[in-house]
């Protein structure tokens, strides 16, 4: 056990030298690489010096920030700097403007229809997350405004139970979040988690059905858990508070994922079983829910802990299914949902859709 936590350590602290929370903005970068808009609610505190580090900020702030993604960008591949950035190369921040609450974000996003918001995970920084969803909405094509919840992460290796506070203390925020978009005339939400951001997505629609049953359902278009770090039994018991959960309903796993691997032996379960490394959708079958598994490409992803991101194949797969469903069409369902036609689905509950190494989406058996 203690062998599994210097392990999690290690891969979590090899920039512990950097100050992950100073970016340089560099304006110029525009005119080198592809400007990404990217919108930001933060539960995070304003320090200082102007940036958003760990600490946790009484009240929501909202941000419109433009990256450039470098002309030599592959899919797949998110290189960045804390300094000195070069945007040849680099993905670089070009713009950060704070806004004035949610009437300036109002303003931003007046007539959108469509807004993805995409939540991070444990040992996150405020910059580093909005780098990913920009190289998400551009590397697969994400309709409408892509936006960040920016929850309060200690954003080092040591520090996972401060995380796991925050993700609790950042549930108001990010409900507040969609309760605002939906206020300002967004039609669709969709909700897209990483990592512990799955446990806090659960977390937050769990107590909105307490306050209001059916709230996630009619304010959430659809959900995409990826990779999640949560415990099966607790999502079995936030799905039953759910009970008419958003559809489509998503969770991304990987059977290689090592991080999870990691975290189910840290908390005791001997069979290093996540949400996201699952084998079987056995004690999930009462759930309508679709786990894709996504196993077949962690060979060529960076990381094995976020293949959706990092696996060059399938951010093709992905981006395909995209364009060609016209995402936000007539029937009103993210292309995700498409990588398997509702008829081939378990109308009674979960569905497993195995993704192959040649682009193919097959139910399991």
């Amino acid at each position: 056990m203690l062998r599994c936590f210097f392990i999690l350590f290690f891969s979590f602290s090899l920039s512990a030298c950097a100050d992950r929370t100073v970016t340089e903005v560099v304006p110029a970068a525009v005119s080198v690489g592809t400007p990404e808009t990217i919108f930001v609610s933060t539960s995070r505190a304003r320090e200082a010096n102007g940036y958003y580090g760990f600490r946790r900020g009484e009240s929501l702030k909202f941000l419109d920030t433009t990256v450039s993604i470098p002309p030599t960008h592959t899919p797949g591949t998110l290189k960045f700097s804390y300094a000195n950035p070069n945007p040849q190369k680099e993905f670089v921040m070009a713009n950060v403007t704070e806004l004035e609450g949610p009437q300036g974000l109002r303003e931003h996003l007046r007539g959108q229809d469509d807004v993805t918001i995409f939540v991070h995970g444990y040992n996150s920084t405020q910059t580093e997350t909005i780098f990913r969803a920009a190289q998400l909405t551009h590397d697969i094509g994400l309709p409408g405004s892509t936006l960040v919840y920016s929850w309060p992460s200690r954003a080092t290796g040591y520090g996972y139970a401060y995380d796991l506070d925050s993700m609790l203390f950042a549930r108001d925020g990010l409900e507040q979040t969609i309760r605002e978009l939906k206020s300002m005339g967004v039609k669709r939400v969709i909700l897209v988690a990483h990592s512990m951001g799955g446990a806090l997505t659960m977390e937050m629609m769990r107590q909105t059905e307490l306050q209001e049953p059916g709230w996630a359902k009619e304010n959430i278009e659809g959900v995409v858990l990826i990779s999640p770090d949560l415990d099966l039994d607790l999502f079995r018991s936030q799905m039953r508070r759910i009970k008419n959960p958003p559809d489509p309903f998503v969770v991304m796993v990987s059977q290689k994922d090592k991080i999870l691997n990691i975290s189910a032996r840290l908390r005791g379960t001997a069979e290093g079983e996540r949400l996201g490394n699952i084998s079987s959708i056995k004690s999930l079958e009462e759930f309508p829910i679709n786990v894709i598994d996504t196993t077949a490409f962690s060979g060529d992803a960076e990381s094995s802990h976020f293949v959706a991101a990092t696996s060059p194949a399938l951010l093709a797969i992905l981006s395909s299914v995209r364009r060609v469903s016209n995402t936000f069409g007539p029937d009103k369902r993210p292309g995700i949902d498409v990588l398997v036609p509702p008829s081939q689905r378990n109308p009674d509950g979960a569905t497993e859709i195995v993704l192959t190494e040649t682009g193919q989406a097959q139910v399991a058996p």
